[in-house]
């Protein structure tokens, strides 16, 4: 039975160069019948991957959590294993790799079950004070429905020995396509083209020959399986063979696998590939493909020719925009996949891309490569992992206005009977942030301590939060945290008590915005705050408010606005954003005093150490919104700072009193000091970069024009805070 059944779901799935899932369910061992399945089916164990805890009919096994393994890999067969462990980033990567004509098979327990039972990832949603138990079962019973209702999925019970659904679908055989015909006029060399395999291909290789030329910038967008990875690397072999230098770059050196692989066989095509044994792919007469890590690709390190970003919706958009204008820059990305949120990138790096100087080009790929247009499983992971989720179209919401909009709190089990309404809020969530994944879809519907809020206009969502309740653990536990220094899934309480040690700051109860956000048609309106007001009054008894970010100024003025002061700066940038994270807090409440006036002290110690390359306006909007401290001198003090604005004097000889000054300057919203003002503070007196290096970075001609501008800053805290003694030393120099 089981194994007619493999062998026709593989027959119908090759004849129409699509793809079929198998659901093995039940509690018994699932390897008798996955041998049957891979026997019967005429799949390679040698090809066929697992993702698992459990060694199976030995096929090559990755856990779970590696299931990045898979990134730009293809299998005729890839099992995943979800009885001990149900991870939706796991399964999306697991579908993603299946080829036309293949199967993804999935084991699980009895599907009637399943939801109720709890498993390895349940584990990291149960957030101290949580236990297993407080953990729902939602994504598991979404899952379940889909498994049985869609087209393309078969579903066996193994314990009754039954097939609930056949997942035959009768498809009409595929038509090849004849290759396609390479354009009339090119400047990449033929077998560029030769390598295309649709007509999509083709087009997006003749877009990236403008790459060839200064101020270019190339941006290719597809789904999943449409060869987009294939066509940059054809282009990047034919640039490498012409002696240009590529850098590629991307969230995980795996996924641009493929971009390599091509790179290496147009060189190999031409003769000219000289193989060093690195994973740079090299011309033989200096051309050459190399990867970088997203926060070093930034710096251009080696002065590359073009560079390459793949799967740029991964990234943020700060640094995708920090290559234009700079170095010829193509970028290609999934526009529904767990590598990133395309629709979010599309739409938020349009403006960049609009006011860049670069000539840009846009190209769509729609045709598959993998498999058929007509496979059902593409939709079902879709829906499955909520991939394809966007916000409402512009029209149902282009009217809303703090006024108009409706507060709604709608429970998990609200948001599960609601598609519409759940596809919505996670749309607005997949728009706004570049790394929002299907293991995200199991935290909201999921997660105990995560709550989903959202306004409404005229039932559709426009904004959306994610709050996390942290902290609330008893004096053992806050002791025993502040000894071994790890809380899971209580991001400040774990910050507050292992880096700043503070032994009492997990026993409050804290509300931590994970992320916030609004319908692009409709910000800069105040409904990012107005969502805010209302989360402050709905947990009104919260101890603390709390978020954390990548830091940029424009965030930190957003929520310097909503009553939000910082508490941290990390001393390190995250690899892939390249940016520093900031923590900030709200409230009234000791916790919130301590933790602010503890920046507060330290904030100059570390801007002249480990936060000494922090970007210079993050740092501004970071200081500005600190509580303001009057600066404290001594009439001496105060001689050598007049000293300096007006005289011979030099704040090298003496740094500590003009810290202190400047961190005063900084955190007064009183005081109308020039933004290169503030930056000289910044960059030479808090950070201590030397003269020639801040002339350079803030645009002076000189390291003296920078000392002048810095001498009539001083002037103006002289005239504000000084004392007898500055004014005294002023009159000195008439």
């Amino acid at each position: 039975m089981l194994g007619s059944l493999a062998r026709d779901l593989r027959t119908e799935a090759h004849r129409a160069n699509e793809r079929r899932v198998l659901c093995l369910a039940g509690d018994g061992d699932p390897e008798p019948s996955l041998r049957e399945v891979l026997d019967a089916a005429s799949l390679d164990t040698a090809d066929t991957v697992l993702l698992g805890h459990r060694d199976l009919a030995a096929v090559t096994r990755h856990e779970p959590r590696r299931a990045g393994a898979l990134l730009g890999t293809t299998h005729d067969c890839v099992v995943v294993d979800l009885r001990d462990e149900c991870r939706p980033n796991a399964l999306g990567r697991a579908v993603g790799a299946v080829d036309g004509g293949g199967l993804l098979v999935v084991l699980t327990p009895p599907l009637d079950d399943w939801p109720r039972r709890r498993d390895r990832f349940d584990e990291t949603l149960a957030v101290p004070p949580d236990t297993l138990d407080d953990v729902a079962g939602n994504v598991r019973r979404r899952l379940v429905t889909l498994l049985r209702d869609h087209r393309g999925v078969a579903v066996v019970d193994l314990d009754a020995g039954t097939v609930e659904h056949d997942g035959l679908t009768d498809p009409a055989p595929v038509r090849r396509s004849p290759p396609p015909d390479p354009p009339a006029e090119h400047a990449f060399p033929r077998v560029a083209y030769d390598s295309c395999l649709t007509a999509d291909q083709v087009e997006t290789v003749r877009a990236f020959e403008s790459l060839r030329d200064p101020n270019t910038a190339v941006v290719c967008t597809a789904d999943r399986g449409r060869g987009k990875s294939s066509a940059a690397g054809l282009a990047a072999g034919a640039l490498a063979a012409a002696g240009r230098d590529v850098l590629v770059t991307a969230g995980d050196r795996r996924g641009a696998g493929e971009l390599f692989a091509r790179a290496r066989e147009v060189l190999d095509a031409l003769g000219t590939l000289a193989d060093d044994g690195t994973d740079t792919v090299r011309a033989s007469d200096g051309g050459r493909v190399r990867f970088a890590d997203p926060a070093v690709a930034t710096d251009l390190p080696e002065d590359p020719d073009v560079v390459f970003v793949d799967e740029a919706a991964g990234l943020p958009v700060d640094l995708l925009a920090a290559f234009l204008g700079r170095v010829p820059v193509g970028y290609a990305t999934t526009l529904h996949g767990y590598e990133g949120a395309g629709r979010g990138f599309a739409v938020r790096f349009r403006d960049r891309l609009a006011a860049a100087a670069d000539d840009v080009t846009e190209v769509t790929m729609a045709d598959p490569i993998r498999y058929a247009a007509t496979d059902p499983v593409e939709p079902w992971a879709f829906r499955a992992l909520l991939l394809d989720a966007s916000p409402p179209v512009e029209p149902l919401v282009v009217d809303a206005t703090p006024e108009s909009v409706e507060y709604v709190a709608p429970s998990p089990t609200d948001l599960l009977a609601d598609e519409h309404l759940l596809r919505e809020a996670f749309g607005l969530l997949v728009l706004a942030h570049y790394r929002t994944e299907p293991d995200d879809l199991a935290r909201l519907l999921d997660a105990p301590n995560l709550s989903t809020r959202l306004l409404t206009h005229d039932g559709h969502a426009v904004a959306v939060a994610l709050v996390a309740r942290e902290g609330g653990l008893d004096t053992e536990a806050c002791e025993a945290v502040y000894r071994e220094g790890r809380i899971q899934g209580n991001m400040l309480p774990d910050l507050m008590t292992g880096q700043l040690r503070d032994p009492d700051a997990a026993g409050p109860v804290g509300r931590r915005v994970v992320r916030i956000a609004v319908h692009p048609q409709v910000q800069s309106r105040g409904l990012g705050s107005r969502l805010l007001d209302e989360l402050h009054t709905e947990y009104a008894d919260a101890d603390w408010f709390g978020t954390s970010f990548g830091a940029t100024p424009r965030l930190l003025d957003f929520w310097y606005e909503n009553g939000y002061r910082p508490v941290h700066l990390s001393a390190t940038r995250n690899a892939t954003s390249g940016e520093h994270s900031a923590a900030l807090l709200r409230g009234d409440s000791p916790l919130v005093d301590r933790h602010t006036g503890w920046f507060r002290e330290r904030v100059g110690d570390v801007l002249a150490d480990t936060l000494r390359d922090l970007p210079v306006d993050v740092v501004r909007r970071a200081l500005a919104a600190s509580e303001f401290t009057p600066p404290d001198l001594t009439d001496r003090e105060w001689r050598l700072v007049a000293a300096a604005a007006y005289g011979p004097g030099q704040f090298d000889m003496h740094p500590g009193p003009f810290r202190r000054l400047a961190l005063a300057a900084l955190t007064d919203s009183t005081l109308a000091l020039s933004a290169d003002g503030e930056r000289l503070l910044v960059r030479r007196v808090l950070q201590l970069h030397d003269w020639e290096a801040v002339a350079d970075e803030l645009g002076y001609y000189s390291a003296s024009g920078a000392r002048r501008e810095l001498g009539r800053t001083l002037q103006s805290l002289a005239e504000s805070y000084g004392t007898k003694a500055a004014h005294d030393e002023r009159d000195r120099y008439g």
